[in-house]
């Protein structure tokens, strides 16, 4: 372990302006530079010379890692790298069914794998409805968690009433059920364990002049019920077969996401919500499907996350170019749009006058080019995207590629300072 850095006299004064510059652009106001920002998960390996399944397991080697990857880069923010990437410990103690990790059902240097499942077959829609809670406990979370497999026995709850409720109470004494308790336990301390490392590194961050660019993380409505219950199939399949409950399953699940994530966005102390999106891209469904289907439901999560004052950060995966007149429709200045693959510039001219946005250098440049490319890749945001009154936070497609080249990271900050600083 090397030697703990003090934090700089300034740090305080570096830090508010860092985040400033993130919450000008926000608000699409002109920052005093283009600020970057550091978002990753395995590329630390790649930076330290470690192998995937360290980072996954070696909470305090992680942290360290991600500190000096901070220092020497010295991003405007920085992801919670503890989190993102040290979850080895948890996936194993709950007993997680729904992805591959390094070094469990793939190779120590190869990234998650989902599992893609129907993990909610459709007659099951109306439960979900009528009680999400006791189908969670008793359906769901035993399928996905094998620490939650005795849950199945969860007495069932609603409807008791008076002295009734004994009954009830007496269906705990389930042997299964005690001991799925037993193995929800330890697996709640180590998922502690996780949350205190993170927490740590959050405020170590904190205290050299980085602020977090994200803390909390939620779902678009459509794309947890496609990914985490249907399965690609199914969702596909409800949109013709049974677009009405889908509908509703989505209004349902997005009270859910909210109910979720605002208290935890403010008990982090962090407006922004990221949000990973999935099934946005043009080539995954019609322009009148994602208008009738996807849209509203998410649409509705954003505009109550602002009006909790909190700021969502949308990630549109792969190319979502042909959606942009769409997903303009919300309030001006409250959110940030983080695109993958879809054209930035295209977007800086439909939306740059209603959010700011992130990314977008190109991944395939990012691995497979030299830093001279990268250098170029950014100069070419920063020329059509930042000098032009776009409001962009620079980013990587879709955070760093795993694979990308140490020297290729360092020419995308280099680029970041020397073009838009």
């Amino acid at each position: 372990m090397s030697a703990v850095l003090e934090a700089p006299a300034d740090a305080k004064a570096a830090y508010d302006a860092r985040w400033q510059r993130i919450l000008d652009c926000v608000a699409l106001r002109q920052p005093d530079r283009m600020p970057a920002t550091l978002f990753g998960t395995f590329w630390l390996a790649k930076y330290a010379g470690v192998s995937y399944k360290q980072l996954m397991y070696d909470l305090d080697g992680t942290a360290e890692i991600a500190e000096r990857a901070v220092l020497e880069l010295d991003p405007d923010s920085v992801s919670p790298l503890v989190l993102q990437t040290a979850m080895g410990p948890t996936l194993d103690a709950t007993g997680y069914k729904q992805v591959q990790w390094p070094g469990h059902g793939v190779g120590d240097n190869q990234p998650y794998q989902y599992l893609d499942r129907e993990y909610m077959p459709p007659e099951e829609y109306d439960d979900f409805l009528f009680d999400p809670t006791g189908y969670y406990l008793r359906v769901y979370l035993p399928r996905v968690m094998g620490a939650f497999e005795g849950f199945s026995e969860f007495p069932n709850i609603a409807g008791g009433f008076y002295f009734r409720l004994f009954a009830n109470v007496r269906g705990f004494l389930n042997p299964a059920l005690q001991e799925s308790w037993a193995r929800v336990q330890k697996a709640g301390q180590v998922s502690q364990e996780l949350a205190e490392h993170n927490n740590r590194f959050v405020a170590r961050m904190a205290e050299l002049g980085y602020p977090m660019g994200n803390i909390a993380t939620t779902g678009a409505p459509f794309d947890v019920l496609g990914d985490y219950f249907r399965g690609a199939r199914g969702i596909l399949t409800d949109m013709r077969r049974r677009g009405d409950k889908l509908l509703e399953a989505c209004d349902k699940m997005r009270r859910l996401l909210v109910r979720q994530v605002v208290p935890a966005a403010k008990a982090a102390g962090n407006p922004i919500v990221f949000i990973p999106l999935h099934w946005a891209p043009d080539a995954f469904m019609s322009q009148d499907q994602f208008k009738t289907y996807w849209w509203p439901s998410f649409r509705q999560l954003m505009l109550d996350l602002i009006a909790e004052d909190l700021i969502p950060m949308p990630m549109w995966e792969s190319d979502c170019t042909k959606r942009l007149e769409i997903i303009q429709d919300i309030p001006k200045g409250k959110a940030i749009y983080w695109f993958e693959r879809a054209d930035i510039v295209r977007a800086r001219e439909v939306l740059g006058d209603t959010v700011a946005l992130r990314g977008n250098v190109s991944p395939s440049i990012l691995t497979t080019g030299t830093p001279e490319d990268v250098d170029t890749a950014v100069k070419y945001i920063v020329d059509n995207v930042w000098n032009k009154g776009g409001r962009i936070i620079l980013d990587a497609a879709f955070g760093l590629p795993d694979e990308t080249p140490v020297e290729n990271v360092r020419a995308m900050f280099r680029a970041a300072r020397k073009y838009a600083g």
